[in-house]
């Protein structure tokens, strides 16, 4: 990940239980992503599915 994008992204803490977070890890082992990877997924498919995804910005020329 380029150094640029890298400060773009903002971090928190998320605290889920044991149980959770072995279903988690293993899901994502299913998809080949990391756990964070595969959050992120959840997240950006729960946003779009409630049409709250960010608008994607194009480049102008």
């Amino acid at each position: 990940m380029a150094g640029k994008e890298k400060d773009k992204l903002k971090s928190f803490v998320l605290r889920v239980d044991p149980e959770m977070m072995d279903q988690l890890e293993s899901w994502a082992a299913d998809e080949f992503r990391s756990v964070n990877g595969q959050l992120q997924w959840i997240i950006a498919e729960a946003l779009r599915k409630h049409g709250r995804s960010p608008k994607k910005k194009t480049n102008e020329v």
